[in-house]
């Protein structure tokens, strides 16, 4: 199951299962992909073809969002560890 946390601008905001649990996104768009960290700063990790003007609009969107992100990547997370 990999949950989708936000839908925003055409962006989709979610995690995959069985990943590490250092707290983290993917957003997708399109073919376009990456991947940030959130934690202990908001990082771009892995870029699969948004530009630069896209990078910048998603890290705006991940910053005003940055701590519901977190709290629902723990959510999710401790419901794939106790089941």
């Amino acid at each position: 199951m990999s949950p989708i946390f936000r839908r925003e601008d055409g962006y989709c905001f979610k995690v995959y299962s069985n990943e590490e649990e250092r707290k983290h996104i993917h957003v997708i768009k399109a073919e376009n992909e990456a991947k940030f960290w959130l934690e202990p700063t908001i990082e771009l990790v892995e870029n699969y073809g948004f530009s630069s003007k896209d990078i910048k609009k998603i890290t705006q969107i991940l910053q005003q969002y940055g701590d519901e992100f977190k709290q629902q990547f723990a959510e999710h997370i401790g419901k794939r560890i106790n089941d």
